[in-house]
């Protein structure tokens, strides 16, 4: 049976297969780690593969599980994945939509357009700086410790403990914490390490921008917001509806060839 691809680990992805289950529509939804598997009901409609996706592996997973659709509901910052997905369905002619979250207006923060921008100049220099922007990046930041007093906040894994720590984090400047954080508590934390200057990303109402926003207002904390990557996406929507109608046209294509 054919089936169509939710590219995961959000939670608008959980949303979205809650909403879609009533229809009977079949997903395999890829996710990166154990713990957003959890994000997904057990049902008999819905497979769950964890683990990274590379573009030598990508054509044999959507062959081998009748993958008729793309929908690409992953982080706006998981850019590997989203243009290897887009590039997988331009070759293959197979249909891809991007479930975009909304992306909110800046307010009282300063938009950052990338990290290149953010390590040239002096945006950092002399700062107590927290940085919530994931383990990834942190690498980045090794050469410039010495220029800065530098907090991060990070997930409660072994790989980002050990990416901080390779990164030149000190353990008494890293918290390990699950979102969603509380307002009451983002504040207590930056009152507790005298924090200035926050690095986070433009990442909407998931990721917990506005409490950001809110917080930095209150402490007079200057709030750093690393912009969206540039993804050319062929097709996007923030509507389910869509999602619905596009799965739909998608299985129905299916059973045709």
């Amino acid at each position: 049976m054919a089936a169509l691809w939710l590219i995961g680990g959000t939670s608008e992805s959980r949303d979205l297969v809650n909403f879609l289950l009533p229809y009977g529509i079949s997903l395999v939804i890829t996710v990166t780690t154990p713990t957003a598997a959890r994000l997904y009901p057990q049902h008999s409609q819905i497979q769950v593969r964890v683990g990274p996706l590379d573009a030598a592996n990508l054509l044999p997973f959507v062959r081998d599980d009748n993958i008729c659709g793309i929908i690409d509901a992953s982080h706006p910052y998981a850019t590997v994945i989203s243009q290897g997905a887009i590039a997988l369905s331009q070759a293959h002619n197979l249909p891809y939509l991007r479930y975009e979250r909304q992306d909110l207006e800046t307010r009282g923060a300063i938009a950052v357009p990338d990290w290149a921008t953010l390590l040239t100049g002096e945006m950092l220099s002399d700062r107590r700086v927290l940085f919530i922007v994931g383990y990834r990046p942190l690498a980045q930041l090794a050469p410039w410790q010495e220029r800065g007093t530098f907090f991060a906040r990070i997930l409660p894994s072994a790989i980002a403990l050990n990416a901080a720590l390779a990164a030149g984090f000190t353990p008494d400047r890293l918290i390990a914490l699950r979102p969603p954080i509380t307002p009451p508590l983002e504040l207590a934390l930056w009152q507790q390490w005298s924090i200035d200057t926050v690095v986070c990303k433009a990442s909407g109402t998931p990721g917990g921008q506005e409490v950001k926003e809110q917080v930095a207002q209150a402490l007079g904390v200057r709030l750093l917001i690393l912009q969206r990557p540039e993804i050319a996406y062929p097709q996007q929507t923030r509507n389910p509806e869509d999602i619905l109608k596009f799965c739909t046209v998608c299985l129905v294509g299916a059973k045709r060839q």
